[in-house]
């Protein structure tokens, strides 16, 4: 069973069993969540979404993507500034799918 559901402003086609990194959720490792904002479940498309589905996950891990470097520069005024950024993710293991 497919099912597109969204979440951080992103839309992601899961399946059961499918292991998956998500934006950041206020949650702890182990806790679950339950997705209701689903757009299609195995052929049927909502409008805008499919009354009564949902998508139930895990919370296997909380953590950071690797440091993205940002280098700001002026010419010709010695201006330089180097920046980094670690975006935080969760990653979550889809248990069910519910039409």
């Amino acid at each position: 069973m497919k099912a597109i559901f969204v979440t951080g402003g992103k839309q992601y086609m899961v399946e059961e069993g499918q292991e998956l990194y998500v934006e950041k959720l206020d949650k702890d490792v182990d806790a679950e969540v339950v997705f209701d904002e689903v757009l299609y479940v195995d052929g049927k498309v909502g409008t805008p979404t499919v009354k009564g589905a949902k998508v139930v996950a895990k919370v296997l891990k909380q953590g950071k993507q690797k440091k993205v470097l940002v280098f700001k520069y002026k010419p010709k005024k010695k201006y330089r500034k180097t920046q980094g950024h670690r975006q935080p993710y969760t990653k979550i293991l889809i248990k069910s799918i519910e039409k």
